[in-house]
């Protein structure tokens, strides 16, 4: 057993045996090759070759209960290697997860729980006993870095009588060449995060062949010794007593995370295949998987079959996870009966709830006191306000907490010493982007955030997409959002990236065009059951709007701000975030020239596309001409606007009011763009 188990459920000592060992290990080949030569479609080298790892691990060493998938201090794995998804879902059938052999057998099938890589739904279940989506290589490598940031959090605030519990992983060469692996390993290196323990599988294949061609001249341990892990090697993965050996001093090194490189052969023991390309991304053909089932001494005929000896010997998987549960569950009684007041604060945090008094706390702006703030600096304001309010909220920006302001105040750094709330992630947006997904992923209890500017969400794109893939309760705070940034010019100014971000379902934008939209744009970011929230700031001070004006109109995606003087309006203009001043600029101007508009703020296209038809047209009445205004590309607005006044090319290095004024984002010629857009529809009536 592994350092720090209990005894009791645990295997039998027939199954300690080689033989049966050794059954159990060639049932979870079996079943991969089936599962994906059912399909003709999937990989089934990865799983025949690390079928021992899992049958080690979810039998010997993992603190796992499979009739309570999310009980809340179970250690967690990552198949980060996501590809090989059969080796996860053959051993969470055969340990007694409710996942039936059916669902093996409808693998990547639609509507099936057997989805081609891992999948994990926030809310809903998909597949019981799966953690994290991982597919893209390397994200679910960085996800179990801030899996095990969580867990240190966690027990720091509460205590290891209620947390305390591992991050284990299987990584491939894949995962370990993607660079978002390289900036997870660097961090979780520098932070000390002992409870790490991945295990790489070294087998020297990739789709395209040997890693002979990309890869193999890399000394890996080395690397990830450089990086301040502990690093161990198993020669052969089919050695159980290796590998028991190396997963128990991983187990007990609590000062570093721990690498374990072990040597397998993808696709073994396929007579023609094994240790080729061959088993890596396709089904390994009837022929084949009829000649492996003969090496192993199996029915060549048989399909997804589980012999009576393995059943029996997963039995014992279920008695044993009960027993770790019930042991929790009894010193949680007592700790709860303890801390009743820090109980309280665990429930409503596991539930995705603030602390009470959340919209009392939420700071307004008034004019009078400060004409204009910039929506970062109102960010700020807000997240101080909140911060006591959400004692579980944990993040910080990618070295820009200077510039993003997106930092809690007063509170500890999260370090290899002391696990406070703010986590200083240095240079690595990509590490940023998934740990972050790993820290939401603990359950929802911990609410995290990440920042950078707007531009480097192409660098996070991978993890924003996922997250919005798993609705994940995380708040990526974007600053810098237009060419109102001025002088650091076209790199650093963001044009597409409004669209880029609205287009990934699940995802929740949000530019607030003033300081009172920016406090009720981190209301909705709080709001127990939603999904993950882009909040865009600006650099550049902003007009403060009356807060009766806003009132929780942000809340709904769009509301009125300014209506058409007179008895109806001739058209309407609609903004969002820096440009909402300028509409209501251009819509004095249009008055002056005897044109009545009505002015909409609309912060939040997913927001108002949650109101209801009634209310969406109530706030942009059809057949009302509407013109749109936003520093950034046109695309998707025709949807909302008849024209739009936008910038489709890139910016410039200049100050931020010059750069706006020369590519046309001004009230003069939102003015225009409305008069054309009258006389077009004139036109057309005539």
């Amino acid at each position: 057993m592994s350092v720090g188990l209990p005894e009791q459920g645990s295997f039998s000592d027939d199954l300690r045996s080689s033989e049966l060992d050794r059954l159990c290990v060639d049932t979870i080949r079996c079943l991969a090759m089936d599962a994906v030569e059912q399909a003709n479609s999937g990989h089934p080298g990865l799983p025949m070759a690390m079928a021992p790892v899992a049958h080690l691990l979810y039998t010997r060493v993992l603190r796992h209960n499979p009739s309570d998938p999310d009980w809340p201090d179970r250690d967690r794995f990552v198949l980060s290697a996501g590809h090989g998804s059969m080796l996860l879902y053959s051993i969470l059938h055969l340990t007694g997860y409710d996942l039936p052999l059916s669902e093996l057998e409808r693998f990547r099938q639609w509507g099936s729980r057997t989805p081609g890589h891992p999948e994990r739904v926030f809310g809903h279940v998909l597949t019981p006993g799966v953690e994290t989506t991982t597919g893209p290589l390397g994200q679910g490598f960085a996800n179990g870095v801030g899996m095990a940031m969580a867990e240190r959090f966690l027990r720091q605030r509460y205590g290891a009588e209620v947390m305390d519990h591992r991050v284990f992983s299987i990584c491939s060469d894949g995962d370990l060449m993607e660079g978002v692996s390289a900036e997870a390993a660097s961090l979780a290196g520098h932070l000390g995060l002992g409870r790490l323990v991945y295990l790489y599988d070294d087998n020297g294949i990739t789709i395209d062949g040997t890693t002979a061609l990309s890869f193999a001249s890399e000394d890996v341990e080395a690397r990830f010794r450089a990086y301040g892990w502990h690093t161990l090697a198993v020669q052969d993965v089919n050695d159980l007593d290796e590998l028991q050996a190396a997963v128990d001093a991983a187990i007990a090194e609590e000062g570093r995370p721990s690498l374990i490189r072990v040597r397998s052969i993808i696709g073994y023991p396929a007579p023609t295949k094994q240790g080729t390309s061959g088993a890596h991304g396709s089904a390994l053909g009837k022929d084949e998987v009829r000649a492996t089932k003969q090496v192993l001494g199996w029915d060549p005929d048989g399909r997804f079959v589980v012999p009576a000896a393995v059943r029996e010997a997963y039995a014992p998987c279920l008695e044993r996870g009960a027993l770790l549960q019930d042991d929790w569950e009894a010193r949680f009684a007592v700790w709860k009966a303890e801390h009743p007041d820090l109980a309280a604060e665990w429930g409503r945090a596991w539930a995705g709830l603030p602390e009470p008094g959340l919209d009392a706390a939420l700071p307004r702006f008034d004019p009078g006191d400060a004409p204009t703030l910039a929506t970062r600096a109102a960010g700020s304001k807000a997240m101080t306000a909140l911060a006591p309010l959400l004692p579980t909220m944990v993040g910080g920006s990618a070295d820009l907490a200077g510039s993003t302001l997106a930092v809690l105040p007063g509170e500890d750094s999260f370090s290899r010493e002391a696990f406070g709330r703010t986590v200083h992630w240095g240079v690595r947006e990509h590490a940023m982007g998934s740990a972050v997904n790993g820290l939401a992923l603990h359950g929802g209890i911990v609410r995290p955030y990440g920042g950078t500017f707007l531009v480097f969400s192409d660098y996070m794109r991978p993890a924003i997409r996922l997250s919005a893939l798993m609705g994940l309760p995380v708040i990526w705070v974007f600053t810098h959002d237009s060419v109102g940034l001025g002088e650091d010019g076209p790199t650093h100014q963001p044009i597409e990236h409004y669209a880029a971000l609205r287009a990934i379902p699940g995802l929740t934008v949000i530019r607030p065009g003033d300081a009172n939209e920016t406090a009720q744009a981190w209301r909705v970011a709080c709001e127990p059951g939603r999904g993950p929230v882009c909040l865009l700031l600006t650099r550049q001070g902003l007009p403060v709007l009356p807060p009766d004006a806003v009132g929780d109109g942000p809340t709904k995606g769009a509301y009125v701000l300014a209506e058409a003087p007179g008895d109806a309006a001739d058209a309407i203009v609609v903004a969002t975030g820096s440009e909402v001043s300028v509409a209501l600029a251009a819509q004095l101007k249009l008055s002056e020239q005897g044109v009545s508009v009505r002015v909409v703020s609309m912060p939040s296209w997913e927001l108002f596309e949650e109101q209801d038809r009634g209310y969406q047209d109530e706030i942009l009445p059809p057949g009302t001409q509407t013109v749109s205004v936003e520093a950034g590309v046109s695309m998707g607005w025709s949807r909302w606007a008849n024209a739009s006044v936008a910038i489709d090319r890139f910016g410039a290095s200049a100050p931020g009011d010059e750069v706006m004024a020369q590519l046309g984002i001004t009230p003069d010629h939102v003015a225009a763009t409305v008069h054309e857009t009258l006389v077009r529809k004139a036109d057309k009536s005539a």
